[in-house]
């Protein structure tokens, strides 16, 4: 078994989409207390639908949302330490992200349903999101059973 923190042992093509997946996520929810990468700064809310700030002028943020982002960042270096923790996170992840968007598309996003806050963007992003940690989490686990077995 890889364990990413073993110098002895080097990381799998697994855990290396999960650390990616997860730098990103820790990226984005960084840049999402950064003024100017994120409009109209001033109107950061800590949670809810009122936040009027939007990440690259397009997904709305509040401070629960880049925090979210930067925990789910973190999940993934703490999962990618073994190849179980990254497929899980990927798989996992991803299918909490295709709920995200299900319950984003189902809510109405003027009310307090609305708390991280969601739109119509990030709707359409955590569809993607999901779609594709899922595909990474299922194609690059394919043949595991098969990893150093003779035929």
């Amino acid at each position: 078994m890889s364990n990413l923190m073993s110098g002895a042992m080097t990381a799998t093509p697994l855990q290396k989409a999960a650390l990616a997946v997860g730098a990103v996520f820790a990226l984005v929810g960084v840049l999402g207390f950064v003024p100017g990468i994120t409009t109209n700064y001033g109107d950061l809310e800590l949670a809810g639908h009122e936040s009027g700030a939007q990440l690259l002028g397009v997904f709305d943020v509040s401070i629960l949302h880049n925090v979210v982002h930067l925990l789910f960042g973190a999940a993934a270096f703490a999962l990618a330490r073994t190849w179980e923790g990254a497929r899980a996170y990927l798989v996992g992840g991803g299918g909490l992200y295709l709920l995200l968007a299900l319950y984003g598309a189902l809510i109405d996003r003027n009310t307090a349903a609305n708390f991280l806050p969601v739109d119509i963007a990030d709707n359409w992003l955590h569809v993607v999101l999901g779609v594709g940690m899922v595909a990474l989490g299922v194609l690059l686990s394919r043949g595991r059973e098969t990893v150093g077995r003779r035929v």
